[in-house]
């Protein structure tokens, strides 16, 4: 059995075509390379989304806050499949309809493990019933709750650090869909190089 960081994503131009693979662990090491990721958000009938605190453990952003369940598909795994897999791997959720709701290409560096992210980022969002059981991996998750999505904006702006860096591009793609097609990149996404700094801590861009 091969750890998470040994599996392989699929490494793409800006434009998201794909253009080889690598592991997850080379992928995320400084500089970077440009791979393809998902984001999902779990929305319940009130209009609230799930978040994830992510466990100690993790190698990049542990103990922030992010979305619901984050991943790379496997090169030529469908988002939905892949996506529907880290759900239930992360959470114990059951299989939910996704719905792509835009892409969001970002760059952020983790000050605390020196790892990196760069990906192209497919934002999914599922609906969820709230009585759907929920049996989150210690390993993956330390705490769960739901927030309402525009005090959550309002909060990644008061208080970026508590945050992955990467969950207000998300969340902003959830509030204005702009369907699957990319966007160009947020104004404070940081590209590789000596001139990264504080700016790549900003969720989102924000």
């Amino acid at each position: 059995m091969t750890t998470r960081e040994e599996h392989l994503v699929e490494l793409v131009d800006d434009t998201g075509r794909p253009q080889g693979e690598t592991t997850v662990s080379v992928a995320h090491q400084p500089p970077g390379q440009l791979h393809r990721a998902f984001s999902v958000l779990l929305v319940d009938p009130d209009g609230r989304v799930l978040l994830q605190r992510r466990a100690p453990v993790k190698t990049r952003f542990p103990l922030r806050w992010a979305n619901s369940c984050c991943g790379h598909p496997a090169p030529g795994e469908s988002l939905v499949e892949a996506a529907n897999r880290r759900l239930r791997e992360e959470l114990g959720a059951d299989p939910v309809e996704l719905t792509e709701v835009g892409v969001y290409v970002y760059y952020a560096e983790d000050p605390a493990t020196g790892r990196v992210e760069f990906e192209y980022d497919h934002v999914l969002r599922g609906e969820f019933r709230p009585d759907s059981p929920l049996l989150p991996d210690p390993d993956e998750v330390a705490e769960l709750r739901w927030v309402d999505p525009v005090a959550l904006v309002a909060d990644l702006d008061a208080d970026p650090r508590a945050y992955a860096p990467w969950l207000g591009g998300v969340v902003n793609r959830l509030l204005a869909p702009s369907g699957p097609t990319a966007s160009p990149p947020d104004p404070a996404v940081t590209p590789p190089g000596p001139q990264a700094n504080d700016a790549s801590e900003r969720s989102g861009g924000r």
